[in-house]
């Protein structure tokens, strides 16, 4: 049989533009009357929801230009092993579609300089965003320049982590959950959390660690323990308040890390979707009270000024009450007559540190079991 030979594939053409230049060939768009779409994201490991969203982000302009996140930034969003593919390899696989026109790629955690330089007509995102989940220094910078924001509809179940599972094939459930501690302050019950980890007590292992303050001690033990630590930025300045931005990235990045529980532990910032939702069954928190007793903030001193003999502290998951989801354990500390606030929130928290993690461990064996 006669060997067929093929002349090589040269590529003469760059797949990535610089944002100066793709600025350059917006304003030559503009002034020809014609509008540039604009998007942004990972784009790793391309499937059929990413083909139908881009075409149909294309279709509501004359051109459209695709941000993609440099390696590193992927790395950081989506954690190791990610991403599949290079920043050149992704771009040249984008440009291949008839939908995209340009392709840049920006090192920052946000696309943010990315749309201001270029100065797109049009944003778009998929249906996971809403207006308001957008980053906020993303919309501030899309709402101050008047550029239209479009969100687009997702095609169910086509996404990356999809496509990752299926040809991994199904994994087995593992024994060791993956946590993520989240926490605002000190972070004395993160530090009991994860030093008793590989103990007979808790045998897991801590994913990510998150807060909502950048100087808490939380993300200092993450430092100290050689431990993943990410500051999330609440978007509000409103107490106990995450924005839709914040609460967006949270899931992100906990999809992102494989995570199985999500721990609270001393998190000052009120849950709601789409985390709930999201996270269905599998949020604990622990309260500084019996409840239903002493609900909220400052329980301590609750229970001296009500003047009882008995408190504690309770494990429970979370829902959308104020500590109010089904109670998985409870340990009781006396109130004694001379007790203030703070010598008894002291026993208390040393109550938290047993109990919290040998729940965690039991509640883990009994989603095992379903």
């Amino acid at each position: 049989m006669e060997t067929v030979s093929y002349p090589p594939v040269i590529v003469s053409a760059p797949f990535i533009s610089t944002l100066e230049e793709t600025a350059q060939w917006r304003d030559q768009m503009d002034a020809e009357g014609k509008r540039v779409v604009f998007t942004n994201g990972v784009f790793d490991l391309l499937h059929v929801g990413h083909v139908r969203y881009l075409n149909e982000a294309r279709a509501l302009g004359d051109a459209m230009v695709v941000a993609i996140n440099a390696d590193e930034s992927v790395r950081e969003l989506k954690g190791e092993g990610r991403p599949l593919y290079t920043a050149a390899d992704r771009a040249e696989i984008l440009c291949a579609l008839a939908a995209v026109d340009r392709v840049v790629v920006f090192s920052e955690k946000r696309a943010t300089n990315a749309i201001e330089t270029i100065r797109p007509h049009i944003y778009t995102k998929g249906g996971d965003y809403t207006a308001k989940s957008l980053i906020d220094e993303e919309r501030e910078v899309i709402l101050r320049m008047g550029i239209d924001i479009q969100i687009l509809s997702l095609v169910q179940g086509k996404s990356t982590s999809n496509t990752i599972k299926k040809m991994e094939g199904v994994a087995p459930v593992s024994e060791k959950p993956r946590l993520a501690l989240l926490g605002s302050g000190t972070g004395s019950n993160v530090r009991a959390l994860v030093e008793s980890i590989g103990s007979v007590t808790l045998d897991a292992e801590v994913g990510l660690i998150m807060s909502d303050v950048a100087e808490s001690g939380v993300l200092e033990i993450a430092r100290e323990k050689g431990l993943t630590g990410i500051h999330i930025e609440p978007g509000s300045k409103k107490r106990g308040h995450l924005t839709d931005a914040a609460l967006k990235e949270i899931v992100d990045r906990l999809k992102a890390n494989r995570i199985d529980l999500v721990i609270l532990a001393g998190f000052m910032r009120v849950v709601r979707e789409p985390l709930l939702s999201e996270f269905s069954g599998r949020i604990l928190n622990i309260h500084p009270s019996l409840l239903p007793s002493f609900p909220g903030l400052n329980a301590a001193k609750q229970a001296v000024q009500a003047g009882v003999s008995e408190s504690g502290c309770t494990v429970h998951l979370v829902d959308a009450s104020i500590d109010g989801g089904e109670v998985l354990a409870q340990a009781a500390v006396p109130v004694e007559s001379t007790d203030t606030a703070d010598t008894l929130q002291v026993r208390i928290q040393a109550e938290e540190h047993i109990l919290y993690a040998a729940t965690i461990q039991n509640y883990w064996k009994k989603l095992q079991e379903k």
